[in-house]
């Protein structure tokens, strides 16, 4: 019993807390690299999970969409802290610490994809399974966390990506407004299709843009 339960730990949450984590990492690093150390200074240049992990966004709400059996898997961490005003260039560096988490994802989902290969070779059934296993969850999660914050919602970093460089003070109020954009997020992915479902209409549009995105580029990487 103890056994499974680990194992279950090992090959489904150990992938999304290293997705996560390295996410928020690569902000950081982007940000040191572009003239900021304030995440340095924070220590969340740490592969320590206890110092980027939101109890909530990292650990309940992804065994939450477990158990729903929602058919995709997300979360998020703590942000990581970042003064623009330290960037040596604020518009091009505000683009390149937005991307980093995402493209981190991406690459540790090809890394993870491309090490199935030599995985193929391990002898002994039950060890095999358990890294191939492992190595196709971090494929997955890695992809659904870069194509859920792709979404250009604050504090998601596709709203920075795609609206970062703008001055107008109308984008700059709909960047900074993160809590809104949050409350925004949970309603429209988790009580707007229960309150539809209820009423008889099976209509999800963030679960149909998770799940279609996220199967689009796992079959890419796969």
């Amino acid at each position: 019993m103890i056994t499974s339960l680990l194992l279950s730990i090992l090959v489904n949450f150990v992938p999304i807390i290293l997705a996560i984590v390295l996410h928020e990492m690569a902000h950081g690093y982007a940000a040191r690299y572009c003239g900021d150390k304030t995440a340095e200074r924070a220590g969340r240049l740490s592969f320590n999970p206890l110092r980027h992990i939101d109890i909530f966004g990292s650990l309940i709400l992804p065994l939450l969409l477990l158990l729903a059996k929602t058919g995709f898997v997300f979360g998020w961490a703590k942000p990581v802290p970042v003064n623009y005003g330290n960037l040596h260039r604020p518009k091009r560096d505000l683009f390149i610490v937005s991307t980093a988490g995402i493209a981190a994802n991406l690459l540790l989902a090809l890394t993870a994809a491309l090490l199935l290969t030599p995985v193929a070779y391990i002898s002994g059934e039950l060890l095999h399974g358990i890294v191939s296993l492992f190595l196709m969850n971090m494929v997955i999660f890695n992809i659904v966390l870069a194509v859920f914050n792709a979404l250009p919602i604050p504090p998601l970093d596709g709203s920075k990506i795609l609206f970062g460089w703008s001055d107008n003070p109308y984008i700059q109020k709909f960047l900074q407004a993160e809590r809104q954009g949050t409350l925004f997020i949970i309603g429209v992915a988790f009580v707007l299709p229960i309150l539809l479902r209820c009423a008889g209409y099976d209509f999800n549009p963030f679960g149909t843009y998770m799940i279609k995105t996220s199967k689009f580029l796992i079959s890419l990487f796969l």
